[in-house]
């Protein structure tokens, strides 16, 4: 699911939230910081790639390691990539607005379980 950074509406400093209250849609406070954890590797993924072609537009190589460049573009493009929100942020707020999908396999596989029992029953 990607994600358009310069749209997130994800708060930029640190908030505090009701953990308790956040974990009711699973259960589990672990499964819901799992769930989070996760999905906030994979935007972090997607934004290090996204500023990694953005600053290979403007790499110079040279053989002279003494020789160092500046360029104003490359400055300014890690500037705005540090002023936004930080992945944890945007997944937590993808999770309190129901944004992100997730499965549970050991329910789905107990479902299954069950299903498979039915229907031996049925079938006897």
């Amino acid at each position: 699911m990607p994600v358009d950074f310069k749209k997130s509406t994800a708060p930029l400093n640190t908030l505090t939230n009701n953990v308790v209250k956040m974990s009711e849609k699973t259960g589990n406070v672990y499964e819901m910081v799992n769930i989070i954890a996760k999905r906030a590797n994979q935007i972090s993924i997607e934004m290090k790639d996204e500023l990694g072609k953005k600053l290979q537009e403007f790499a110079t190589y040279t053989d002279n390691l003494e020789e160092v460049f500046e360029n104003r573009e490359q400055i300014e493009i890690s500037r705005y990539y540090e002023r936004l929100p930080k992945p944890v942020s945007i997944a937590t707020q993808e999770y309190n607005q129901d944004k992100i999908y997730y499965r549970r396999p050991q329910v789905v596989a107990k479902h299954n379980d069950k299903k498979a029992d039915e229907t031996r029953k049925d079938a006897e």
